[in-house]
């Protein structure tokens, strides 16, 4: 009995010195192969990187083709046990054809849509129907006249109003806007405009931009009461406290308060002094993240209201310091995601932020 258990005791060392050896051996290997490939992903830097992403794309391709008909006769499977009355199908059919001629109510969207022109439509009636200038669809669909749609026409319906325009070789958002007359931060406000760098605002050829607000040069509108016209602001006036707002600053509106853009712009040359609309505390001061609003400050009015200014050059009051109405509390500049000097205004209530220009008179 001692004997056969010596042999067997023997016989798992020797099994055990034998895959040991063998596994050290391969991942001796292993261990040099992926050195030798390390040191070439290295010096490559970055020139396999496609062929892996496109073996790995292939590869998910694969993995699904495979998987797709085990996993749809299950979901079949399951669909089958749960299958509703034949009216409870006719009704959701009914209400999914109802539904497919409805104009979507969503209040905004990115995408430029389009719609079928039926009989008895008008532009200005289409113009309605999506809350769109007559002049932002005329130059989306380059209408010759204002009676010039049809029944059957399919019409290009921008997401907001101003200018659909696709980018040739050369332009920039500076160019573009300028083209459009508009401030080139327009453009950059706009959410869903992309750019090749988020810091330089490089646009790429081909892809489509939005130009919010924009005209098309040296036509006639048919529209001119839905055309968004830049005006000046007026001088900041007293600095007499009075329970009103005072204009922060002087010089150009350049971009209006929308869904997007929170406040307005008023553009001037960088130094300009910016003045605290009504007096408060600071309750914000400086560039905390670097990004976005750049150096900016927040005013608490204590009466519900909070004022914001942003994009500034410098700033010259710190958090928890008092200020009057009419106190200069920073210079105009273009930190943060700015495309130029001007002051970005906001006018806050529980934090929900209003059209300053009700409140600037």
């Amino acid at each position: 009995m001692e004997k056969l258990l010596s042999k067997i005791s023997e016989f798992f060392k020797g099994w055990y010195r034998f895959l040991f050896l063998r596994a050290y051996y391969w991942l001796r290997h292993l261990e040099k192969g992926k050195s030798v490939m390390a040191e070439k992903l290295y010096q490559g830097r970055g020139k396999m990187v496609r062929p892996f992403l496109h073996s790995g794309m292939g590869g998910l391709v694969i993995l699904g083709v495979i998987l797709a008909p085990i996993i749809g006769g299950s979901l079949s499977q399951d669909s089958f046990a749960q299958t509703p009355a034949p009216s409870a199908v006719l009704s959701s059919a009914t209400e999914t054809t109802e539904m497919s001629t409805d104009i979507s109510d969503k209040k905004y969207r990115a995408e430029i849509i389009e719609y079928q022109v039926e009989t008895g439509d008008t532009l200005s009636g289409v113009s309605q129907k999506f809350g769109i200038s007559i002049d932002s669809i005329r130059w989306a669909n380059d209408l010759a006249s204002i009676n010039a749609i049809k029944p059957g026409q399919i019409l290009k319906i921008p997401p907001t109003n101003g200018v659909i325009h696709k980018v040739k070789k050369g332009d920039t958002v500076y160019s573009v806007a300028k083209y459009y007359g508009i401030d080139p931060q327009g453009i950059v406000d706009y959410p869903f405009n992309t750019f090749i760098n988020d810091e330089t605002f490089a646009l790429a050829v081909g892809q489509v931009l939005i130009v919010p607000d924009g005209t098309v040069p040296k036509v006639e509108l048919w529209s001119p009461g839905q055309a968004y016209i830049a005006q000046r602001t007026p001088d900041a006036g007293t600095v007499v406290a009075s329970g009103a707002f005072v204009w922060p600053t002087s010089g150009k509106i350049t971009q209006r308060f929308v869904w997007y853009h929170k406040g307005v712009d008023i553009a001037n040359k960088a130094g300009t002094p910016v003045l605290a609309a009504d007096a408060g505390e600071v309750i914000i001061s400086g560039w905390p993240d670097n990004v976005g609003y750049g150096n900016r400050i927040f005013i608490d009015h204590g009466n519900g209201f909070i004022t914001v200014y942003a994009h500034l050059l410098r700033v010259d009051v710190t958090v928890g310091q008092t200020v009057n109405r009419g106190n200069v509390i920073g210079l105009i500049g273009s930190t943060g995601r700015s495309t130029g000097p001007h002051l970005h205004f906001e006018v806050r209530t529980s934090d929900k932020s209003q059209d300053p220009m009700t409140y600037l008179r």
